[in-house]
């Protein structure tokens, strides 16, 4: 029965680690999009001396148009950091991330600086997630006493 509850807590893990995990990782960068907009549209208001300037662009959604893949990448890259947190071989996430580093650089090396913010934004809030997933896999093995 152990092993059940065990592979159980696995899978789900998995599952909040990879899938949900996109949509955090997106709200992130319209999150920050917002900050940086509101700040923009603060200091033309004040320059101008009115209010009403216009929106500026989202820059970090609109990098990851230009970042193909990356919804992908970041599911495989969760999955990879979930997998190696549980298995018990943390020195993984380095391989990934090497990787994935050496995959993007030659999209990364361009004067517009929204790719490489997306890419660190993205990279970092993705293995934050996924390692908060995992951490809690292997608390909850070692509370309930399982696997």
């Amino acid at each position: 029965m152990e092993t059940y509850s065990w592979a159980g807590a696995v899978a789900l893990g998995f599952l909040l680690a990879t899938l949900a995990g996109t949509p955090v990782v997106r709200g992130l960068f319209r999150f920050v999009d917002w900050q940086a907009r509101r700040e923009a549209l603060r200091r033309e208001a004040a320059e101008a001396g009115e209010g009403g300037p216009e929106l500026i662009d989202l820059r970090l959604v609109r990098a990851g148009k230009e970042l193909p893949g990356g919804r992908w990448l970041g599911l495989l890259e969760r999955a990879a950091t979930y997998a190696c947190i549980v298995a018990g071989f943390p020195a993984g996430i380095a391989v990934v991330m090497v990787v994935k580093g050496f995959g993007r650089y030659p999209e990364l090396r361009t004067p517009d600086t929204a790719k490489g913010e997306r890419f660190i934004i993205g990279t970092l809030a993705s293995l934050l997630w996924a390692s908060l997933w995992a951490g809690l896999v292997l608390l909850l093995r070692v509370h309930l006493k399982i696997g």
